[in-house]
């Protein structure tokens, strides 16, 4: 049998609180503007790093220059293609732990070469295979005498995570390069940049010097914003499916 006790919020003359309206509307815009600024900044990061990828193909291509006597800004000479002659400091070369190339681990050869005019720049030599033992480092010894070579200047990665503190100044296996820190513990005034060679010396050391252009990322950027702009037009369509008009319901009589 049917109860006729009365509704407890119709005898107290309430009525159930219903959600503002304009809640989801306001929630829709500022999803909306959050996902399109989003997708705007991935943009220009994008336009910016295709714009660097231009200048460094650009920069590659140019023919090769004597290295600069006396740059300040280095960064505008980046990835440009320099000679330089002199001689390489086989006492003070270093060999940086952890490389690899094509899927194979490795070492990169850096030997200190100093000029006729007296500097002191690092050459990145090129990429040695590791051995069957990590207690045996490869034998990979400059040329001795006076040596021209072909590189591009570079700097090398400065956010590192160094765990074991600053290298020994005999040490010979470093896990990063950073020219402060080995002027530092050689007390060799080194330019602040790193000479990558792309051709052998002669005669050749054998060792490995593929360099391809630096990845910066771009397509990342541009998956980003692809996924911005779709999270924005996805929050648009919602709000316009749950509030598109609906065809007025007629009574059953």
């Amino acid at each position: 049998m049917r109860s006729l006790a009365p509704d407890p919020a119709q005898q107290a003359g309430t009525t159930p609180r219903r959600r503002p309206a304009w809640i989801p509307t306001v929630a829709a815009i500022v999803t909306v503007a959050v996902c399109v600024a989003a997708g705007n900044w991935q943009h220009r990061r994008m336009q910016e790093k295709e714009a660097l990828e231009a200048q460094i193909a650009a920069t590659a291509s140019a023919p090769a220059v004597p290295l600069p006597p006396g740059a300040v800004d280095w960064r505008a000479w980046r990835f440009r293609s320099v000679t330089l002659a002199g001689t390489f400091d086989a006492q003070r070369q270093i060999i940086i732990d952890n490389a690899v190339h094509s899927g194979r681990v490795g070492y990169t050869v850096v030997t200190p070469l100093l000029l006729a005019d007296g500097r002191v720049v690092m050459v990145d030599r090129g990429f040695v295979l590791a051995g069957p033992s990590r207690a045996v480092l490869p034998n990979v010894r400059p040329p001795s005498g006076t040596v021209t070579l072909r590189g591009r200047i570079d700097f090398p990665p400065t956010g590192y995570l160094d765990l074991g503190g600053a290298p020994a100044a005999k040490g010979v296996l470093w896990q990063h390069l950073d020219p402060a820190r080995f002027a530092a513990a050689t007390g060799v005034k080194v330019l602040p940049v790193v000479i990558e060679a792309t051709a052998a010396p002669v005669p050749d050391d054998g060792l490995i010097r593929e360099r391809p252009p630096p990845d910066l990322g771009t397509d990342t950027h541009r998956i980003y914003m692809v996924q911005w702009y779709t999270f924005a037009a996805l929050a648009a369509i919602l709000w316009l499916w749950f509030n598109r008009p609906r065809p007025a319901q007629r009574g059953n009589g």
